[in-house]
């Protein structure tokens, strides 16, 4: 019997996958379980419909990603910071307020933990940084940070 699997399952298969198993291990085990279903023309049709979809969207984060990566590759971006004695920030420059910036300046949402730098930014001047936008997509800018 020919079943579509709705879940990863040890020795048998992967989801999504279609797979010809013995009758009795179908209908026992696998369907009564839940863990397949019957690969009739309808569900067939239902599996290649959620493949179809699930390609579309990951089409549609890989234009994001390279939107995103167009507008920010080379770019430098400012942020102001307050200091203490010797030039010395209070704290530091993190993924975070990075992130806050790219959102309000060009107006892209990128994760705080994509972005990374080559240095702790704890000081004054201009600093290499790169954001991983998606597998295979990484955009390199830099932030220069100046006194309030």
């Amino acid at each position: 019997m020919k079943v579509i699997l709705i879940q990863d399952i040890a020795g048998t298969g992967k989801k999504g996958e279609i797979k010809e198993v013995k009758d009795a291990y179908a209908r026992n085990c696998l369907i009564k379980k839940g863990l397949a279903v019957e690969a009739t023309n309808e569900n067939l049709n239902h599996l290649e419909g959620q493949k179809a979809s699930a390609q579309h969207k990951l089409d549609l984060e890989i234009a994001n990603a390279k939107k995103i990566k167009a507008a920010l590759d080379g770019k430098t971006l400012k942020i102001t910071a307050k200091a203490g004695q010797g030039g010395r920030l209070f704290g530091s420059v993190t993924g975070k307020d990075i992130s806050a910036l790219i959102k309000k300046e060009l107006g892209f949402d990128v994760d705080k933990r994509k972005i990374s730098t080559k240095s702790e930014i704890k000081s004054f001047g201009t600093f290499e940084a790169e954001a991983k936008l998606f597998t295979g997509i990484v955009s390199t800018f830099s932030v220069s940070v100046t006194e309030e």
